[in-house]
């Protein structure tokens, strides 16, 4: 954990800069933060992809509880500002352990983003996370539409031990669906971990598939799936939460993997997701080696921000 929270620290490293920089030298040397530092303060956390409604609420927050004596300490800025984002995204830390463990089994997990947010990439070290937990994994190749996509999963099934669930490139992914809650369930498998095709979020159609797909899984198991997957790529920000939105109406996500939060400089995204669809950050991803996702926590995301 000790090297993962290296990398996070890093991999903030910009947004750290932009934002904990930028406060640091809006505030130094102020006899009192006055209106102009607040402006300041607030466009910092704006450009951080925070968003604008919680950078408004952090603001009016900041603004009454420094007292005039705090207002010229930086200590006591930084301080407070930590408490208001760990407080906008704790309800993350909570969600990340919520599943329920006694669920019959398979665990079903269907993954679903755009095509180039790294969601083959994300399952299959998901795969290798649950793997190094001692758990049974079957994979489902339900993005047919892309064969790079099935020959990329088989190949990180063969890597970490999991087994997979393929068809022929343009079948039915629903059916592949079916056929992967199938085989995990006679197996006995502890996880189906299900990919989707990931086409652009504006057509229709593919809103329409994720939701044949859905259905289809809970034909064949009532209670699955028990998690609804977005992976998100942490460079697009505000975009990226507006497809967060849209194929969260049509399936309705439960968890988000965030991508590539290494050399971004809207880190922020993080509380922007809290505020705007109340789903929990669940991972996040901050390189290309094979543990480099691992699960989101609210203290040491903030830590690394201000590390």
């Amino acid at each position: 954990m000790a090297a993962f929270f290296s990398k996070l620290k890093s991999g903030l490293s910009k947004t750290r800069s932009n934002l904990i920089g930028g406060i640091a030298k809006a505030v130094t040397g102020k006899q009192a933060l006055d209106d102009d530092v607040f402006d300041e303060i607030e466009e910092l956390l704006i450009t951080a992809d925070i968003g604008v409604d919680t950078t408004f609420e952090i603001i009016e927050n900041l603004r009454k509880k420094l007292s005039r004596s705090d207002r010229k300490s930086e200590e006591a800025v930084m301080q407070q500002l930590r408490a208001q984002l760990v407080e906008r995204i704790q309800f993350t830390e909570k969600g990340r352990n919520g599943e329920n463990e006694t669920v019959e089994k398979p665990r079903v997990i269907m993954v679903t983003g755009i095509n180039g947010v790294g969601k083959t990439t994300t399952i299959g070290k998901l795969a290798h996370h649950f793997r190094e937990e001692g758990k049974s994994v079957v994979l489902g190749a339900a993005d047919t539409f892309r064969a790079a996509a099935s020959q990329q999963l088989e190949i990180w099934a063969e890597r970490c031990g999991a087994e997979i669930v393929r068809n022929k490139p343009g079948a039915d992914p629903a059916s592949v669906a079916f056929d992967t809650v199938t085989a995990a369930t006679n197996r006995n498998a502890d996880i189906a971990l299900i990919d989707t095709a990931g086409r652009l979020h504006t057509k229709t159609n593919l809103m329409e598939e994720l939701k044949k797909i859905h259905r289809t899984i809970q034909r064949k198991m009532p209670s699955a799936p028990h998690e609804v997957l977005l992976v998100m790529d942490a460079t697009t920000g505000q975009n990226g939460l507006a497809q967060a939105k849209i194929f969260h109406e049509a399936v309705g996500i439960t968890a988000i993997a965030l991508t590539k939060l290494d050399g971004t400089a809207k880190g922020g995204t993080i509380v922007a997701i809290q505020k705007e669809l109340q789903v929990p950050v669940k991972y996040v991803g901050v390189g290309e080696q094979i543990d480099d996702l691992q699960p989101f926590s609210a203290e040491m995301y903030v830590e690394a921000l201000f590390a």
